[in-house]
């Protein structure tokens, strides 16, 4: 008898593996399980002030409860029976025997999805501006909010002028307000929530096959479009359509702190090309022009007293012009300090110099005040 219950306990068994392999083999897809993370897809059953409930088909039932309703209000508001719905699973089989729902991770996690589907593709889109502030622009794109930089700016909505008045630089973004741009994606990450875009960008990949008809060393006219801190924006006047840039240090041979010092909003320039990659053009004035340490160095010696007005201080020390755009550095070692050395020495203002030391080869010129 004993080996007989044996045998009736056994057989049972492979009978049942076999037909749960038979069923598995047929129905690949019947005993998927859910696990925490899961983006599911289900309708509503019905709703109350405290709880949401989904039906879920082989899954089961889910439950949305009040605060996370209250986190998605935007999204179940307008949730009907027979609706259908995105969620995202908390909890496979909670102690109410439900799967635990969130709606707003599900949002937020679709809309990067969506997000990373267009970043992929690379190519430009429409978003409207809704605000502004100092930094630059926001819109946005999807569901989730995005930042336009003030530097990721094309020179027809660079504010024309910045200055030191933040003030008057946020009122000239704030015109921008409702306003479509074409943007790409510079910059998406989900885990900070940090979503960059650029006009730039956008711009620079409508330029590429237009500047296939230059190249560089090529001299060209352009009217000034914007004025940055980092440099100034150039329109070809062949072609207005491309837009260069002419970095601050490609301005003059000398150290140039603040472009408008140099050029100015629609003014005609003549500059030349130094680069063109992935649709972006940098351009320089400087190059154009004669050299000063060609032919000026060798007015300066070692040991030499020369008059020079302070042009603007660093963390190293200060700037000096010397004339002919050719300058100075004077060493805030010399003072103790940054402090110690502007009690010193005060910006445009002209004082008596001893060359310390000169370096042809690094465009330098090493200076001690005169005591």
């Amino acid at each position: 008898m004993e080996s007989c219950g044996s045998v009736d306990l056994v057989r049972p068994t492979k009978n049942i593996n076999n037909a749960l392999a038979q069923f598995l083999k047929t129905s690949p897809g019947a005993l998927v399980l859910l696990k925490a993370g899961d983006l599911v897809e289900g309708v509503v059953l019905g709703s109350g002030a405290n709880r949401l409930l989904v039906d879920l088909g082989r899954h089961g039932t889910g439950v949305v409860y009040r605060g996370e309703l209250q986190n998605a209000r935007d999204v179940v508001r307008n949730l009907k029976p027979g609706d259908s719905i995105h969620a995202k699973v908390i909890s496979a089989d909670n102690e109410d025997g439900f799967v635990e729902l969130s709606v707003s991770e599900a949002s937020r996690q679709k809309a990067w999805a969506e997000i990373a589907e267009l970043q992929g593709a690379d190519q430009p889109f429409m978003v409207k501006i809704n605000g502004a502030n100092r930094g630059g622009l926001t819109a946005n794109v999807g569901q989730l909010a995005a930042f336009l930089p003030l530097s990721q700016l094309v020179g027809d909505h660079y504010p024309k002028t910045i200055g030191e008045d933040k003030t008057a630089l946020t009122q000239a973004l704030q015109g921008l307000i409702g306003q479509e741009i074409s943007v790409k994606i510079i910059e998406a990450n989900p885990r900070t929530a940090k979503l960059i875009v650029s006009e730039r960008e956008a711009v620079e990949e409508n330029t590429k096959e237009l500047l296939t008809g230059y190249a560089v060393g090529q001299v060209i006219e352009g009217i000034i479009s914007g004025v940055a801190d980092f440099g100034a924006f150039v329109k070809f006047t062949d072609n207005p359509a491309i837009e260069g840039l002419i970095h601050v240090s490609e301005l003059e041979w000398r150290v140039v702190e603040n472009p408008k010092e140099v050029v100015k909003v629609d003014e005609v320039v003549t500059a030349k090309i130094m680069d063109i990659k992935d649709g972006k053009v940098s351009l320089s004035l400087k190059a154009l022009k004669d050299d000063p340490w060609l032919a000026g160095i060798g007015r300066y010696a070692e040991g030499q007293m020369v008059s020079g007005t302070v042009y603007s201080f660093n963390p190293f020390g200060a700037t000096v012009n010397l004339g002919g755009d050719i300058q100075g550095q004077v060493h805030v070692t010399d003072f103790g300090g940054v402090e110690e050395m502007k009690k010193s020495l005060a910006a445009g203002t002209s004082y008596d110099f001893t060359v310390e030391s000169v370096k042809p080869e690094e465009r330098r010129i090493v200076l001690k005040l005169k005591k």
